[in-house]
């Protein structure tokens, strides 16, 4: 018999993480940054066909402090990577970074000087979106599975011990000259 037959009805059992992830990831703002085709799509996302305001995202800011969510939609060129930056390093804690498009994901076709060949080596990046452009669809399902995430993240002592557990395995990690795939 445990605590959960004792208690009368109507009372309910969590953690305060649960319900701190719970209440995040009900009011991601996201932040307005399109820089190329896939800005076409994230703003249809917003638009009543589709509704993003079904999940307490019908408000992208416009102001990176009032911005919990960066979603990078299209290529970026090396001349706008410190504006990303800078607009990443203006958000407040805790923030999540989308990259939404093979061009942000991976410099897509653009295998030039001038294209940054992935976000990630920017900002960190919590959710990768494929496509060219990714339909508004799968950026719905982005927001979900990111909403995920956000809802079962650790907090305080937790969070360190998983963020210290994280750094070890990739100081660990085989550098990328040495990794052998299809491509090698």
């Amino acid at each position: 018999m445990g605590l959960e037959e004792q208690l009368p009805a109507g009372v309910l059992l969590g953690t305060v993480e649960g319900l701190l992830g719970y209440m995040r990831k009900a009011s991601l703002w996201p932040a307005t940054f399109g820089l190329a085709c896939c800005a076409i799509e994230m703003m249809t996302t917003g638009a009543p066909r589709y509704d993003a305001a079904r999940f307490g995202m019908e408000v992208f800011r416009a102001s990176p402090r009032q911005a919990d969510l960066m979603i990078v939609a299209g290529r970026v060129s090396q001349k706008m990577a410190p504006v990303v930056r800078q607009i990443y390093d203006q958000m407040a804690n805790p923030k999540w970074v989308l990259a939404m498009g093979v061009c942000a994901s991976s410099g897509g076709m653009f295998n030039n000087y001038a294209i940054v060949q992935g976000v990630d080596h920017i900002v960190p990046v919590d959710m990768y979106l494929p496509g060219c452009p990714p339909r508004p669809e799968m950026l719905l399902d982005a927001f979900l599975k990111i909403h995920d995430q956000i809802q079962h993240s650790k907090l305080g002592a937790h969070k360190k011990a998983l963020q210290a557990e994280q750094e070890a395995t990739a100081l660990t990690a085989a550098p990328t000259l040495e990794m052998k795939g299809l491509l090698r």
